[in-house]
């Protein structure tokens, strides 16, 4: 389907030796195309077409949860539900900054 996210990760881990200690870099970059969200009693979508759509519009719903938890957070300690979909579990280090 033409209909989706897209995710690319590139991850990149490097070597190091400083005198006698040797050590690790690792890094993370995600590449992200998010679909837009679907006004479901206007796209009159139907079928495939209207499950791929709510699954579009539960992932964002998902991933605005998570930045708004996120922000309560600093707060005060709030669950943070980066499990409640596939694209926030994916994303979970970067968006945690960890």
């Amino acid at each position: 389907s033409s209909r989706s996210h897209l995710v690319v990760t590139v991850s990149l881990v490097a070597d190091h030796v400083h005198g006698a200690k040797r050590f690790t870099t690792r890094s993370k970059l995600h590449l992200i195309d998010l679909a837009g969200s679907e006004r479901l009693d206007k796209t009159n979508a139907a079928g495939a077409m209207l499950q791929e759509a709510k699954a579009i519009n539960k992932s964002l719903s998902a991933l605005g949860n998570v930045i708004k938890a996120l922000g309560k957070q600093q707060q005060g300690g709030q669950h943070v539900p980066f499990r409640d979909s596939k694209l926030t579990f994916l994303l979970q280090d970067s968006l945690s900054g960890s």
